[in-house]
């Protein structure tokens, strides 16, 4: 996460309330609404920024500040004040991939495309043939933990041509 991230997930009036209450124990967009006040619309949405901005988890059960993003965030700030800002490949990975595992698929279609890439490319060798188990447990891998599943990898990546299947055997076709 960078400054310049940081500042524009907060930028927002909405999404600051919506952190505060957060950071003061409301755990579900429902909590949320009832400290903030915000109509559930708004408040769900500022839910949604502020973890696709690396600021908030969500783990499924609750809603929570990622205190680790924002240590690393406030140490990277101290050790060079001017920083660049971040390649926009690195921050799309760094939002939706938690410890080498999908935390879920992002909605945006040029986003997803950049996750599916990478999960190719550390996944699947070009030029090599993979049995459909073969091909699932190695997904399983990538959703363990996360709110996405491996059928619905699978299903992307061969929507995106980075995957192609024939009788039961996949190979890698993308980039």
């Amino acid at each position: 996460m960078t400054a310049q991230a940081l500042a524009g997930a907060l930028a927002d009036e909405r999404r600051r309330t919506v952190f505060a209450a957060i950071v003061l124990g409301a755990r579900d967009v429902p909590a949320v609404v009832a400290r903030t006040g915000l109509p559930a619309r708004d408040a769900a949405v500022a839910v949604r920024r502020l973890t696709d901005a690396g600021v908030l988890t969500d783990d499924g059960d609750e809603l929570r500040v990622d205190a680790g993003r924002l240590r690393e965030f406030a140490r990277a700030g101290a050790a060079s004040p001017a920083a660049p800002a971040a390649n926009p490949r690195e921050t799309i990975l760094r939002t939706f991939l938690r410890d080498g595992a999908l935390t879920r698929l992002p909605a945006q279609r040029g986003r997803r495309r950049v996750l599916l890439e990478h999960i190719t490319e550390r996944t699947f060798e070009p030029g090599q043939r993979y049995p459909e188990r073969e091909v699932d447990d190695a997904l399983r891998r990538w959703c363990e933990g996360g709110d996405a599943d491996h059928v619905t990898l699978r299903r992307y990546l061969i929507d995106d041509m980075l995957l192609t299947r024939e009788q039961g055997v996949y190979w890698r076709t993308g980039p």
